[in-house]
């Protein structure tokens, strides 16, 4: 008898994008959607929360509609189990899709789990073609976090080293602000950066010189302010400033990967989150690789920023384990990632 196929629906509403996906034990990942609202924070500089609650209510159950359509699923059920994003992120937010979901669940009568964000971050690399194996060290760089894990299966997480203060993506976001690049702040930086001149500015790379594996950003934006007093309406010196402070970043991220390899003496490096895009540091991360003799893995550049496919992996393993959420709907503002359990 032909084992049945579990097809699991998944939301992602955490911030300020708008993400349905299905994926299943037999096809993988069937079909995606991703809304980003960009264009609606720009004008005020940043996410403003409330908009980002109000354009997920208006989104979401199209986009739901759509992604069943195209995943060529239908009757009631259509699936066999919903995933949500249950935090962390804004909470009005996360209670829009967490709402979504579980009442789906109830209306279609089957299981419900509630995902952490970080947790999809970590394992949406086992959605591309040549996935990498457990374990594995995960550098998790996004606007909100910047961390170290020891992954070595689905709920098995080891935090080595996080940000105290800043995570890598806030300072770059700041930093942007304070040369009047617009938002997203954080990709301008970069694409100024690549026209800025090496040596020019000099920023310190922070906690290297102290043994562990934590990282603290703020410092840097206070060193960017000061670099920039004088330089307010010389476009060169901008570029300048961008590639130093670009560089000062991507030498400590990588700096303290190398040494957590090290440290955990793993083969393979995962790099997550929207920061992960950077090309600055994947080229640091790829010297890095080689020198130490292991494999890097990223996400396809769509899945490392906010998506729901890597929401619908880890809700897929999470449900064929057994683990069963439920009412009321689940939505946590913070959330430590050591909190979280193998499935089962």
């Amino acid at each position: 008898m032909t084992a049945q196929v579990l097809n699991v629906l998944a939301l992602e509403s955490s911030c300020d994008e708008t993400a349905v996906a299905v994926f299943n034990d037999r096809d993988g990942l069937v079909a995606h959607r991703v809304y980003t609202q960009t264009d609606l924070h720009e004008i005020w500089g940043g996410v403003v929360p409330e908009l980002a609650s109000r354009d997920h209510v208006r989104r979401l159950a199209p986009m739901i509609v759509r992604t069943l359509e195209e995943a060529g699923l239908g009757g009631r059920p259509p699936v066999g189990g919903v995933a949500y994003t249950a935090g962390p992120g804004l909470i009005g937010a996360l209670l829009v899709g967490a709402g979504v979901a579980t009442s789906l669940a109830y209306a279609w009568n089957v299981p419900v789990v509630g995902i952490h964000h970080l947790e999809g971050h970590l394992l949406a690399p086992q959605l591309e073609p040549d996935p990498p194996g457990f374990p594995y060290l995960a550098l998790l760089v996004s606007g909100g976090h910047t961390m170290l894990v020891d992954v070595a299966g689905v709920g098995r997480y080891r935090v080595l080293g996080e940000s105290l203060d800043d995570a890598a993506g806030e300072a770059f976001d700041k930093t942007a602000k304070l040369l009047g690049l617009p938002y997203p702040g954080g990709a301008r930086l970069a694409a100024l950066a690549e026209s800025g001149r090496p040596g020019v500015f000099e920023f310190p790379r922070p906690m290297l010189d102290r043994p562990g594996l934590d990282f603290s950003f703020s410092g840097l934006k206070t060193a960017a302010l000061l670099a920039l007093r004088g330089h307010e309406s010389d476009p060169v010196a901008k570029a300048d400033l961008a590639r130093g402070f670009e560089e000062a970043i991507v030498d400590t991220l990588a700096a303290k990967a190398r040494r957590a390899l090290a440290a955990t003496g793993r083969r393979v490096l995962v790099v997550a989150g929207g920061v992960g895009a950077n090309r600055r540091l994947r080229a640091r991360l790829a010297e890095v690789a080689a020198a130490e003799g292991v494999r890097t893995a990223y996400p396809r550049a769509e899945f490392c920023t906010d998506n729901a496919a890597m929401i619908a992996f880890a809700g897929h393993a999470r449900l064929q384990a057994g683990e069963r959420g439920g009412l009321p709907a689940v939505a946590r503002a913070r959330w430590p990632l050591e909190e979280l359990r193998a499935p089962g």
